[in-house]
């Protein structure tokens, strides 16, 4: 939401104060110049990365549009289910939840809370994770070094998108130069002309330059800092899982390894340790806490 109250505020303060200075906004409509800035925008992007880059990067940029999924209210829910399931673990064994991990789409547990299905990363890290710990004879710092390497692993193809978005940004305004140039060229040959036709072309090569900087500080740029959030966020949430399945795995109760989890949230949308013992003895999610998030 706030991506797009942004995205006004941008455009709409440029357009107001060029009218405030009595200029034409019809001057500024130059189709040509946006299908070369844009065409060769596009082409660059194409020859400098595969597809299932470009396809993360249309995904990411149409999630800068959303709210981000990693408030308090998911925070919430996530340690609430793993409270649920760890009693199960240290109730019943880790072969009581076999099944579960084997096939969360059906797991009992985990058809409680949909964000998690949905979001498959984050359900097969937690699901391979407690696999490996079912199997047996791995030690707790080797899990550990195995989470931290998914967790890189998974982060660097994030942010690979968003450097395809920051590279295609940075060539802009030399796109933009480049529609310039070509109309400079074009108002050349025209020169001997009548001055106002002159006058337009001057105009038009000069909105070349104009648009490949706006585009570039003013939406592509800002974009790829959202997206980088964004990737920041879900790694966050990843260390957060991690944390909490390390130290239960170290041997600490349910609640002490909730506990210790919620402190590695980040601080502006972490629980408190009300909330999140409320939420875990089956008082749910509070009213509050859902605004808050």
């Amino acid at each position: 939401m706030f991506a797009i109250i942004g995205i006004v505020v941008v455009f709409g303060a440029i357009v107001a104060g060029y009218l405030m200075e009595k200029g034409n906004l019809l001057v500024l409509v130059q189709p040509a110049e946006l299908i070369i800035i844009g065409g060769a925008a596009l082409g660059t992007l194409l020859i400098a990365n595969p597809m299932h880059i470009i396809k993360s990067m249309v995904g990411g940029v149409t999630g800068v549009l959303k709210p981000s999924p990693f408030g308090k209210t998911r925070y919430l829910e996530t340690l609430t289910m793993m409270f649920e399931f760890l009693n199960k673990v240290r109730k019943e064994g880790l072969l009581s939840v076999e099944n579960d991990v084997e096939s969360p789409n059906e797991s009992i547990i985990f058809k409680k809370y949909p964000a998690f299905l949905k979001d498959h990363h984050v359900r097969d890290f937690v699901c391979d994770t407690l696999r490996m710990a079912i199997t047996g004879g791995v030690d707790p710092f080797d899990m550990d070094q195995m989470m931290e390497r998914d967790t890189e692993v998974h982060h660097h193809g994030a942010v690979e998108p968003i450097s395809a978005l920051t590279t295609v940004a940075d060539a802009l305004p030399g796109l933009g130069i480049v529609a310039a140039v070509l109309g400079v060229v074009i108002t050349m040959g025209a020169i001997g002309g009548p001055p106002e036709e002159v006058g337009h072309k001057v105009a038009a090569a000069l909105v070349g330059t104009f648009l490949g900087i706006l585009l570039c500080y003013g939406l592509v740029g800002p974009l790829g800092a959202n997206m980088t959030k964004g990737a920041d966020a879900h790694n966050e949430y990843l260390q957060v899982l991690r944390v909490l399945l390390l130290s239960f795995l170290k041997g600490n109760a349910p609640l002490i390894a909730i506990e210790i989890a919620r402190r590695a949230i980040p601080a502006h949308v972490r629980p408190t340790f009300a909330e999140t013992e409320t939420a875990c003895r089956g008082g749910g999610i509070s009213a509050s806490s859902a605004a808050a998030a």
